[in-house]
Protein backbone atom coordinates (compact mmCIF):
# COMPACT_ATOMS: atom_id res chain seq x y z
CA UNK A 1 0.00 0.00 0.00
CA UNK A 2 1.08 3.09 -1.15
CA UNK A 3 1.82 5.41 2.26
CA UNK A 4 0.66 9.11 2.27
CA UNK A 5 2.83 11.68 3.43
CA UNK A 6 2.05 15.31 4.19
CA UNK A 7 4.05 18.61 3.26
CA UNK A 8 4.11 21.19 6.03
CA UNK A 9 2.96 24.88 5.24
CA UNK A 10 3.66 27.43 8.14
CA UNK A 11 1.00 29.71 9.21
CA UNK A 12 2.08 32.25 11.73
CA UNK A 13 -0.43 32.49 14.57
CA UNK A 14 -0.40 36.31 14.88
CA UNK A 15 1.86 37.35 17.66
CA UNK A 16 4.10 40.24 16.63
CA UNK A 17 5.63 43.11 18.49
CA UNK A 18 3.55 45.69 18.16
CA UNK A 19 4.64 48.70 20.08
CA UNK A 20 2.07 49.60 23.32
CA UNK A 21 -0.13 52.91 23.19
CA UNK A 22 0.26 55.08 25.92
CA UNK A 23 1.06 51.80 28.51
CA UNK A 24 -2.14 50.89 27.61
CA UNK A 25 -1.25 47.70 25.60
CA UNK A 26 0.07 45.74 28.67
CA UNK A 27 -3.39 43.52 29.33
CA UNK A 28 -3.58 42.64 25.51
CA UNK A 29 -0.38 41.89 24.99
CA UNK A 30 -0.21 39.67 28.03
CA UNK A 31 -3.29 37.90 26.91
CA UNK A 32 -2.41 37.22 23.48
CA UNK A 33 1.34 35.64 25.01
CA UNK A 34 -1.12 33.44 27.21
CA UNK A 35 -2.80 32.34 24.73
CA UNK A 36 0.18 31.40 22.35
CA UNK A 37 1.51 29.65 25.29
CA UNK A 38 -1.19 27.55 25.55
CA UNK A 39 -1.37 27.42 21.99
CA UNK A 40 1.67 25.67 21.92
CA UNK A 41 0.69 23.57 25.03
CA UNK A 42 -2.28 21.79 22.43
CA UNK A 43 -4.79 23.66 25.46
CA UNK A 44 -6.82 24.88 22.64
CA UNK A 45 -10.01 25.26 24.62
CA UNK A 46 -8.45 27.36 27.28
CA UNK A 47 -6.17 29.31 24.75
CA UNK A 48 -9.35 30.57 22.68
CA UNK A 49 -10.77 32.12 26.04
CA UNK A 50 -7.31 33.84 26.13
CA UNK A 51 -7.25 35.28 22.86
CA UNK A 52 -10.91 36.49 23.04
CA UNK A 53 -10.01 38.27 26.01
CA UNK A 54 -7.08 39.65 24.28
CA UNK A 55 -9.60 41.00 21.71
CA UNK A 56 -11.67 42.36 23.40
CA UNK A 57 -9.27 44.15 25.68
CA UNK A 58 -6.75 45.66 22.52
CA UNK A 59 -10.33 46.75 21.12
CA UNK A 60 -11.26 48.95 23.90
CA UNK A 61 -7.45 50.08 24.80
CA UNK A 62 -6.96 50.80 20.81
CA UNK A 63 -10.18 51.00 19.13
CA UNK A 64 -11.50 48.90 16.24
CA UNK A 65 -9.41 49.72 13.38
CA UNK A 66 -5.56 49.36 15.35
CA UNK A 67 -2.81 47.31 14.11
CA UNK A 68 -2.93 45.70 17.24
CA UNK A 69 -6.24 44.32 16.64
CA UNK A 70 -5.34 42.92 13.91
CA UNK A 71 -2.94 40.82 15.55
CA UNK A 72 -5.47 39.88 18.09
CA UNK A 73 -7.69 38.47 15.38
CA UNK A 74 -5.25 36.71 13.97
CA UNK A 75 -4.35 34.87 16.90
CA UNK A 76 -7.86 33.77 17.52
CA UNK A 77 -8.36 33.12 13.94
CA UNK A 78 -5.40 30.86 13.73
CA UNK A 79 -6.93 28.67 16.90
CA UNK A 80 -9.98 28.50 14.99
CA UNK A 81 -8.36 27.32 11.94
CA UNK A 82 -6.34 24.73 14.08
CA UNK A 83 -9.82 23.52 14.90
CA UNK A 84 -11.25 23.20 11.75
CA UNK A 85 -13.52 26.08 12.49
CA UNK A 86 -13.02 27.51 9.11
CA UNK A 87 -15.64 29.79 8.80
CA UNK A 88 -14.93 31.51 11.83
CA UNK A 89 -11.22 32.02 11.29
CA UNK A 90 -11.86 33.30 7.95
CA UNK A 91 -13.93 36.29 9.12
CA UNK A 92 -11.42 36.88 11.85
CA UNK A 93 -8.48 36.79 8.54
CA UNK A 94 -10.16 38.68 6.53
CA UNK A 95 -11.12 41.55 9.30
CA UNK A 96 -7.57 41.42 9.80
CA UNK A 97 -6.63 41.89 6.88
CA UNK A 98 -8.69 44.74 6.25
CA UNK A 99 -7.14 46.83 8.91
CA UNK A 100 -3.65 46.01 7.85
CA UNK A 101 -4.22 47.21 4.66
CA UNK A 102 -5.75 50.42 5.96
CA UNK A 103 -4.01 51.12 8.63
CA UNK A 104 -0.23 49.86 7.55
CA UNK A 105 -0.34 50.08 3.70
CA UNK A 106 -1.04 47.23 1.00
CA UNK A 107 2.67 46.49 0.40
CA UNK A 108 3.46 46.63 4.57
CA UNK A 109 5.20 43.31 5.84
CA UNK A 110 2.12 42.64 8.14
CA UNK A 111 -0.22 42.85 5.22
CA UNK A 112 1.93 40.01 3.79
CA UNK A 113 1.49 37.96 6.90
CA UNK A 114 -2.20 38.37 6.68
CA UNK A 115 -2.24 37.29 2.95
CA UNK A 116 -0.25 34.24 3.95
CA UNK A 117 -2.61 32.96 6.91
CA UNK A 118 -5.70 33.73 4.71
CA UNK A 119 -4.06 32.15 1.84
CA UNK A 120 -3.16 28.47 4.08
CA UNK A 121 -6.79 28.72 5.36
CA UNK A 122 -8.06 28.40 1.54
CA UNK A 123 -5.27 25.83 0.77
CA UNK A 124 -6.69 23.60 3.34
CA UNK A 125 -10.46 23.97 2.48
CA UNK A 126 -9.54 23.34 -1.32
CA UNK A 127 -10.12 26.94 -2.23
CA UNK A 128 -6.97 26.61 -4.51
CA UNK A 129 -7.23 29.32 -6.90
CA UNK A 130 -8.08 31.93 -4.05
CA UNK A 131 -5.60 30.47 -2.32
CA UNK A 132 -2.16 30.65 -4.57
CA UNK A 133 -3.58 34.39 -5.56
CA UNK A 134 -2.88 35.50 -2.26
CA UNK A 135 0.45 33.41 -1.35
CA UNK A 136 1.61 35.23 -4.91
CA UNK A 137 1.00 38.36 -2.75
CA UNK A 138 2.32 38.11 -0.28
CA UNK A 139 6.02 36.37 -1.76
CA UNK A 140 5.79 39.74 -3.74
CA UNK A 141 5.14 41.72 -0.69
CA UNK A 142 8.19 40.30 0.57
CA UNK A 143 10.74 39.66 -1.83
CA UNK A 144 10.01 43.92 -2.58
CA UNK A 145 10.58 44.63 1.39
CA UNK A 146 13.10 42.20 2.58
CA UNK A 147 14.51 40.85 -0.42
CA UNK A 148 15.20 37.69 -2.48
CA UNK A 149 16.87 36.01 0.29
CA UNK A 150 15.16 36.34 3.92
CA UNK A 151 13.90 33.81 5.81
CA UNK A 152 10.37 35.00 5.53
CA UNK A 153 10.44 35.14 1.23
CA UNK A 154 11.40 31.17 2.03
CA UNK A 155 8.39 30.58 4.28
CA UNK A 156 6.04 31.93 1.01
CA UNK A 157 8.13 30.09 -1.39
CA UNK A 158 7.68 26.76 0.70
CA UNK A 159 3.81 27.33 1.27
CA UNK A 160 3.20 28.16 -2.53
CA UNK A 161 5.04 25.13 -2.92
CA UNK A 162 2.77 23.19 -0.81
CA UNK A 163 0.13 24.32 -2.59
CA UNK A 164 1.30 22.86 -6.25
CA UNK A 165 2.93 19.86 -4.82
CA UNK A 166 -0.65 19.16 -3.36
CA UNK A 167 -2.34 19.76 -6.65
CA UNK A 168 0.12 17.46 -8.26
CA UNK A 169 2.10 20.28 -10.10
CA UNK A 170 5.68 19.09 -9.52
CA UNK A 171 7.38 21.08 -11.91
CA UNK A 172 6.52 24.07 -10.34
CA UNK A 173 6.53 22.50 -6.49
CA UNK A 174 10.12 21.32 -6.95
CA UNK A 175 12.12 24.63 -7.66
CA UNK A 176 10.11 26.48 -4.78
CA UNK A 177 10.79 24.10 -2.14
CA UNK A 178 14.28 24.03 -3.62
CA UNK A 179 14.93 27.66 -3.37
CA UNK A 180 13.52 28.02 0.04
CA UNK A 181 15.80 25.33 1.28
CA UNK A 182 18.79 27.52 -0.44
CA UNK A 183 17.49 30.65 1.47
CA UNK A 184 17.14 28.74 4.84
CA UNK A 185 20.44 26.98 4.89
CA UNK A 186 21.95 29.82 4.03
CA UNK A 187 20.49 32.56 6.35
CA UNK A 188 19.34 30.21 9.31
CA UNK A 189 22.42 27.51 8.67
CA UNK A 190 21.93 23.84 8.52
CA UNK A 191 20.57 22.65 11.37
CA UNK A 192 18.18 25.16 11.64
CA UNK A 193 14.07 23.75 12.40
CA UNK A 194 12.86 25.26 8.99
CA UNK A 195 15.63 23.75 7.14
CA UNK A 196 14.50 20.22 8.50
CA UNK A 197 10.50 21.91 7.33
CA UNK A 198 12.25 22.60 3.93
CA UNK A 199 13.85 18.71 3.48
CA UNK A 200 10.71 17.26 5.06
CA UNK A 201 9.02 19.00 1.94
CA UNK A 202 11.12 18.04 -0.45
CA UNK A 203 10.71 14.05 0.74
CA UNK A 204 7.38 14.15 0.58
CA UNK A 205 7.28 15.85 -3.45
CA UNK A 206 9.85 12.56 -4.23
CA UNK A 207 7.70 10.42 -2.06
CA UNK A 208 4.84 11.63 -4.33
CA UNK A 209 6.71 11.54 -7.51
CA UNK A 210 7.84 7.43 -6.51
CA UNK A 211 11.09 8.81 -5.96
CA UNK A 212 11.29 6.68 -2.84
CA UNK A 213 15.58 6.56 -2.14
CA UNK A 214 15.64 9.98 -2.73
CA UNK A 215 12.62 10.98 -0.46
CA UNK A 216 14.33 8.53 2.23
CA UNK A 217 17.32 10.51 2.46
CA UNK A 218 15.83 13.80 2.85
CA UNK A 219 13.50 12.56 5.59
CA UNK A 220 16.74 11.05 7.13
CA UNK A 221 18.25 14.50 7.46
CA UNK A 222 15.06 16.00 8.73
CA UNK A 223 14.96 13.54 11.19
CA UNK A 224 18.93 14.31 12.23
CA UNK A 225 18.16 18.28 11.97
CA UNK A 226 15.32 18.04 14.68
CA UNK A 227 16.57 15.63 16.90
CA UNK A 228 19.83 17.45 17.36
CA UNK A 229 17.91 21.10 17.28
CA UNK A 230 15.22 19.80 19.13
CA UNK A 231 15.57 17.19 21.15
CA UNK A 232 14.82 13.67 20.93
CA UNK A 233 11.81 13.98 22.79
CA UNK A 234 9.74 16.82 20.98
CA UNK A 235 6.54 16.10 18.63
CA UNK A 236 8.11 16.99 15.58
CA UNK A 237 10.78 14.46 16.08
CA UNK A 238 7.56 12.14 16.70
CA UNK A 239 5.83 13.27 13.10
CA UNK A 240 9.51 12.46 11.64
CA UNK A 241 9.67 9.08 13.01
CA UNK A 242 6.23 7.98 12.02
CA UNK A 243 7.08 9.64 7.97
CA UNK A 244 10.19 7.40 8.22
CA UNK A 245 8.71 4.94 9.62
CA UNK A 246 5.83 4.67 6.77
CA UNK A 247 8.56 5.16 4.35
CA UNK A 248 10.28 1.77 5.16
CA UNK A 249 7.39 -0.20 5.90
CA UNK A 250 6.31 0.66 2.29
CA UNK A 251 9.91 -0.65 0.85
CA UNK A 252 9.21 -3.92 3.06
CA UNK A 253 11.19 -3.28 5.82
CA UNK A 254 8.68 -3.88 8.20
CA UNK A 255 11.48 -4.34 11.50
CA UNK A 256 13.26 -1.10 11.21
CA UNK A 257 9.98 0.67 10.75
CA UNK A 258 8.35 -0.98 13.55
CA UNK A 259 11.17 0.35 15.91
CA UNK A 260 10.75 3.76 14.76
CA UNK A 261 7.57 3.72 14.95
CA UNK A 262 7.76 2.91 18.85
CA UNK A 263 10.08 5.24 19.69
CA UNK A 264 7.41 7.89 18.30
CA UNK A 265 4.46 6.15 19.99
CA UNK A 266 6.38 6.88 23.29
CA UNK A 267 7.12 10.32 22.71
CA UNK A 268 3.28 10.79 22.10
CA UNK A 269 2.52 9.57 25.25
CA UNK A 270 5.21 12.10 26.78
CA UNK A 271 3.37 14.97 25.11
CA UNK A 272 -0.14 13.44 26.08
CA UNK A 273 0.61 13.04 29.71
CA UNK A 274 2.44 16.43 29.80
CA UNK A 275 -0.51 18.13 28.29
CA UNK A 276 -2.62 16.81 31.21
Amino acid sequence: MKTVLTALAVMVLGLRAVAPVQGQGSEWERLNSEAMSLYEQGRYDRAIVAANRALQAAEQALGPDHPGVATSLSILAGLYRTLDRYEQAEALYRRSLAIREKALGPDHLETATSLNDLAGLYRVQGRHTQAELLYKRSLAIREKALGPEAPDVATSLNNLAVLYSNLGRYSQAEPLYQRSLAIREKALGPDSPDVARSLHNLAVLYHSQGQLARAEAFLGRSLAIREKALGPDHPDVATSLENMAALLRESGRDSAADALAKRAAAIRALQRRAEK
